[in-house]
């Protein structure tokens, strides 16, 4: 997006402490909260059937978030053009559609919280192939850190072993979850959005939740809400709250604000986070291939967010695209929102 290239960091320039600390806490915050979600929905699934409950999850989200920044900084703070609102929809179906809402669905069809946050640990290796085959030079060990995590990753796949309860279909669908989360993180950029990431998350979260919510009727789901027990409404509530509100926000607002390798780094704490969930709610045992794996996973991290950390310039970029992300820029200052 417009807004995004022109607050990359260039070479030579750090960004201000205050920024680093903006980007440290909304990690953070994407690290701890997501890393939840997956136990959450597993709860809220119990009860609730998938698409609805994601489509009213985001809705509710959406508005809620909508009426903050309205009651803050005015309506008019809202308005968008057509061509951002189209853009908006694309990532809406992207990332809150194909990506989390997927994996409710995988989760309502048998895959564990746990193993499901391993397999979407993938996101970073997808985006590095993304920007891989458009022409970018990621810098290589942000590369060799990528595929070390996804072995780390894969290698606690494999020690946990495959289920009944884990069917074959479900795994394929929170791996194309993960693809579409990758490619939408990675395309972000490329599109027209509003200058506010806030209001970009609004409408995302708007649409996403009305096509959600309408497929789940078209398939036959029904909206029963006093059927559903008081910890499938409190993890939903959860999801809304923290899940969509706080950390969608932050994730949106990271994708402008720090390099997209350095946001997908998400994807492999969260497993981590899912694991703990496991074992200190669901009394789930660690073994030792978990421990030697989440080292792993650990490491990888570290090199990843030492390759990507703001204030570093990609590596070797080609001069063409140089010139064309400078045009952009200008042609997006010029027109304004």
């Amino acid at each position: 997006m417009v807004t995004s290239l022109r607050r990359l960091p260039t070479a030579g320039r750090a960004d201000p402490p205050p920024r680093l600390l903006l980007i440290g806490l909304a990690l953070g915050t994407v690290y701890l909260v997501w890393g939840s979600t997956y136990l959450g929905i597993g709860v809220m699934v119990e009860d609730m059937p998938p698409f609805v409950a994601a489509g009213t999850r985001f809705l509710l989200a959406g508005a809620l978030l909508g009426a903050i920044l309205g009651f803050r900084g005015g309506w008019r703070r809202l308005r968008v053009g057509r061509a951002e609102l189209w853009s908006c929809a694309l990532l809406g179906l992207l990332l809150p559609v194909l990506g989390q809402g997927m994996v409710t669905v995988a989760e309502n069809g048998g895959a564990p919280s746990g193993l499901t946050a391993l397999l979407i640990a993938a996101v970073p290796l997808w985006v590095l192939v993304c920007r891989r085959l458009s022409g970018e030079k990621p810098a290589q060990s942000a590369v060799a850190g990528a595929i070390v995590g996804f072995v780390g990753l894969a290698g606690l796949l494999i020690s946990n072993g495959t289920s009944a309860g884990f069917p074959l279909w479900t795994i394929g669908l929170v791996v194309f979850s993960s693809v579409s989360w990758a490619f939408g993180s990675w395309f972000q950029s490329r599109l027209r959005l509003p200058r506010d990431p806030f209001v970009t998350a609004v409408y995302e979260m708007l649409i996403a939740g009305a096509l959600l919510t309408v497929a789940g009727l078209c398939a036959g789901e029904r909206i029963e809400p006093a059927t559903y027990a008081a910890s499938s409404w409190i993890a939903w509530a959860y999801l809304v709250v923290f899940g969509s509100v706080v950390a969608f926000s932050a994730y949106v607002w990271l994708l402008q604000a720090a390099p997209v390798s350095l946001v997908a780094t998400y994807a492999y704490v969260n497993p981590l986070v899912a694991v703990f969930l496991g074992w200190l709610v669901l009394n789930e045992a660690v073994t030792v291939p978990i421990a030697v794996g989440g080292a792993v996973v650990l490491f990888a991290v570290a090199v990843v967010l030492r390759a990507e950390r703001p204030g570093r310039a990609p590596a070797d970029p080609p001069a063409t695209e140089t010139t064309e992300h400078q045009d952009h820029i200008e042609a997006g200052e010029r027109r304004g929102n």
